[in-house]
Parts: C-alpha cells; sequence; structure tokens
C-alpha cells in the first residue's frame, strides 16, 4: 500500500490550501482515510477523516469549520481542502489508511502512513 500527500507549501495566514493524498495497493472500500499534522517539537495530532464506504466525515475541533475532507472514489485520492489558515496550522501534514474505526483513527492507530507534505502559515 503507498498513500502520497501532495499540496503542500508556503500560505500567509488567511490563505487556503488543497492537500491531496493519492492511495494505491489494495481496495479501500471498507477503509477510512485520515489527515494527521505534526508540529515542530509537538505530537501528531488527529485533523480529519473520511469513510470511503458512506462519505461520513469527522474533524479535530482546532479544525472544525475551516477544513474539508472529501474523497474521489475512482481516483482513490482524498483531498483536505483548508481555509482560514493561521499559524498554528504550520506542521507536516500526513494522510494514513485504516479500517474503520473512529476512535481508533482519532487516537492514530492507523495502518498505513504516507510520507507527508509541509504546510507552512507566516502570520
Amino acid at each position: 500500500v503507498q498513500l502520497q500527500a501532495f499540496g503542500g507549501g508556503l500560505v500567509q495566514a488567511g490563505g487556503s490550501l488543497r492537500l491531496s493524498c493519492a492511495a494505491s495497493g489494495r481496495t479501500f472500500s471498507n477503509y477510512a482515510m485520515g489527515w494527521f499534522r505534526q508540529a515542530p517539537e509537538k505530537e501528531r495530532e488527529f485533523v480529519a477523516t473520511i469513510s470511503w464506504s458512506d462519505g461520513s466525515t469527522y474533524y479535530a475541533d482546532s479544525v472544525m469549520g475551516r477544513f474539508t475532507i472529501s474523497g474521489d472514489n475512482a481516483k482513490n485520492t482524498v483531498y483536505l481542502q483548508m481555509n482560514s489558515l493561521k499559524p498554528e496550522d504550520t506542521a507536516v501534514y500526513f494522510c494514513a489508511a485504516r479500517s474503520q474505526s473512529l476512535n481508533d483513527i482519532i487516537g492514530g492507530d492507523m495502518h498505513y502512513w504516507g510520507k507527508g507534505t509541509q504546510v507552512t502559515v507566516s502570520s
């Protein structure tokens, strides 16, 4: 299984970025995809997740209303639209996948991880 995240970059506070995560190597129909982030000297934290089977989503409180996770089943690609970005959103963002279990996903217990993409928000 391979997960590849794209779309990071440098943006000013208040701006937007869209991250993409392309998944390959298995059937993901019973899986959920998640986005996580890790800021310097901080632990990795859950950002958002989406279920491939029914499209249900769940967000961390810190990004609720600003970030939107979506998926394209045909392309096996998950997106994270990030609006109203803040300097505290600066982190390396990772996509990950596992069989559906919301509590495990929020806890970061994922089966597959991709390499991260850097997001930097300047003030």
